[in-house]
């Protein structure tokens, strides 16, 4: 056999044992002679060393080693010499003294150092195999491994049946663009590869199956994000004869059990609960960070009758005059300034109004507009301090709230926010708007998906067609200021869900061609029934620390949407393409 230990085994109670090992070459170090070999396998490194005096013919093999070479190597475990161990490594009181070396394989020249960080991310994903061997990315698939593991170990345990749902599945219009995949079998017409498994899961609840979970591939084919991916894995839960309280219980219970098992913490359970307009509110965003403060603060009855024209008139159209205070932020450079009103004003604000406390001074061209009883109460509201700056919001309730958050979150950058204690900070965000309006389209548009059921004590706004002031049913949990699940209790009757598809502007004809399966399966007794999906990946990121989901998906797109190992996506012979009956559009004549 190649081994009879891994290369993090080993300890001082193995001294004096025969053993074999097989690895990569990590390190190589030359002293007088004496060669000292790092040798690295998925578990850990163990110190392997080859000196001239005990077996010259080894010595000399070993002197032609390099980084990532593949070896097999035979010896006896020995003590280090005194002096020489390395506490920080868990082989560290021991080496191998060999008497066998098998060179397995040669590497050639590396693609970068395995023990640097690349800065060059497509170079990194090009040679993706290579960058998935440092030990970073080995702890995040195993991480993520431990993730499914005891997502399904606890899903079982509450009695749901993991069942698969088809990849090739229908176009549906659910918010992003599909993929779409033509077959031979049938000329003209498509699959699609499926958003989510949103539609199957409501019809294994009307097929009986009661608890559904499934760790499902999604697909969309949207812009790229850090967070996001072509190409994604959700934790796929829907249950039948249950309330949203169900469904938190579950997910609570199951997010503890993932925790313990790749973090061995226990969480804070019940999750907090706040509704999607105290969230917007409060923190600016329906996904709030509550690990730093700056929350919003609304002024309206401070400059109601103000003669500061700019915040009256906000007021006085219905919109809102709201304020954060970033602590400690007085010297604000001109760069940041102008970054901040850069960000204000990509999110709808005509420009952004600050004021400095330095020296006991209100620096701001707009103090000079303000009462002595506004500036008291101004700074009675929002605590004002020596050091601090205000930054004001007078807009629209949605455009003030948007653009104060997004403020809030870039100031917590710039000043390097970082938590006193590692902090897991769970929440419910409940009771979102049912529609959100689309001036684009002219038209209401489910803010969630077209399935999702309106709170009951809202019904009858639904009914009177008060669409701004409907609630939804739906649900989203938060970690740290990260969206990392979402669902919603869904519509089970067919009288609902046609209401709901007419408000939404889907006719008749179109709602028989893109859902006629789904509505065919709500008139043979669908159940009450709800869910929730979280981001597999992006839940993994969270827990290993990472930025980015691309560094916890073994084989993962870049920002463009390319797999730069295999050089994907990538044209195919003509031939196939006059077998799917397509070609394609290369120039005017042929578009």
């Amino acid at each position: 056999m190649y081994r009879t230990h891994d290369c993090n085994s080993l300890r001082k109670s193995d001294i004096g044992k025969q053993v074999a090992l097989a690895g990569w070459v990590n390190v190589t170090r030359d002293h007088g002679g004496v060669i000292f070999i790092d040798l690295r396998d998925r578990e850990g490194l163990t110190q392997i060393v080859f000196r001239p005096e005990e077996n010259a013919q080894l010595a000399k093999q070993a002197h032609t080693l390099r980084s990532e070479d593949v070896i097999q190597v035979s010896g006896k475990v020995a003590a280090r010499l005194p002096g020489t161990e390395n506490p920080n490594l868990g082989t560290g009181d021991i080496e191998i003294i060999p008497s066998e070396l098998k060179i397995l394989n040669r590497a050639d020249d590396l693609p970068f150092p395995i023990d640097a960080e690349p800065h060059n991310e497509d170079l990194r994903m090009t040679h993706r195999y290579y960058d998935l061997r440092r030990p970073r990315f080995a702890r995040n698939l195993r991480l993520r491994h431990a993730v499914a593991k005891a997502t399904r170990d606890y899903l079982d345990s509450q009695g749901f049946v993991e069942v698969e749902t088809p990849i090739l599945s229908k176009s549906t219009p659910e918010g992003a663009r599909d993929f779409l995949v033509p077959s031979r079998i049938t000329p003209g017409k498509f699959y699609a590869l499926p958003q989510a498994p949103q539609q199957y899961k409501q019809l294994l609840m009307v097929a009986g199956v009661e608890r559904y979970f499934q760790i499902a591939k999604c697909f969309r084919d949207e812009d790229l994000r850090a967070d996001r991916q072509p190409e994604f894995t959700q934790i796929d839960i829907e249950a039948s004869f249950v309330t949203p309280d169900n469904i938190f219980a579950v997910t609570e219970g199951m997010l503890a059990a993932i925790f313990r098992a790749t973090r061995n913490i226990e969480i804070k359970i019940p999750f907090d609960r706040v509704t999607y307009r105290e969230a917007v509110d409060r923190y600016g965003s329906d996904k709030p960070d509550r690990r730093f403060e700056m929350e919003l603060v609304d002024l309206g009855e401070i400059f109601r009758e103000s003669g500061f024209k700019v915040f009256r008139s906000a007021l006085e159209s219905g919109g809102v005059v709201k304020a954060i205070n970033a602590k400690r932020f007085a010297g604000i450079t001109i760069g940041q300034a102008d970054e901040l009103t850069e960000i204000a004003k990509l999110y709808g604000a005509k420009g952004l109004a600050f004021i400095k406390i330095e020296n006991g001074e209100w620096k701001s061209p707009i103090v000079k507009f303000f009462s002595e009883t506004e500036k008291e109460a101004l700074q009675s509201k929002l605590k004002i301090e020596e050091g601090d700056c205000v930054f004001f919001g007078a807009d629209k309730w949605e455009i003030a709230c948007e653009v104060l958050g997004r403020l809030r979150l870039r100031i917590a950058e710039m000043q390097k926010f970082t938590p006193v204690a590692e902090i897991w900070d769970f929440l419910w965000v409940t009771d979102f708007p049912l529609f959100e309006w689309s001036s684009e389209e002219n038209k209401w548009n489910a803010m969630h998906h077209p399935f999702t059921r309106p709170k009951a004590e809202d019904m009858p706004l639904f009914s009177e067609k008060k669409f701004p002031e409907v609630r939804a049913e739906a649900y989203d949990v938060v970690l740290n200021g990260v969206e990392i699940g979402g669902g919603s209790m869904r519509i089970y009757e067919p009288e609902l869900q046609d209401k709901m598809f007419e408000t939404l502007g889907i006719s008749p004809e179109n709602r028989q061609t893109q859902f006629g399966h789904l509505l065919r399966a709500l008139h043979l007794g669908a159940p009450p029934h709800g869910g929730i999906a979280l981001g597999l990946d992006r839940l993994v990121m969270l827990i290993a620390g990472e930025q980015s989901i691309r560094d916890v998906i073994a084989f993962p797109k870049n920002n463009r949407s390319v797999d730069m190992m295999s050089s994907s996506p990538a044209e195919v012979d003509p031939r196939q393409l006059r077998d799917l009956g397509i070609r394609l559009a290369s120039n005017k004549r042929d578009a």
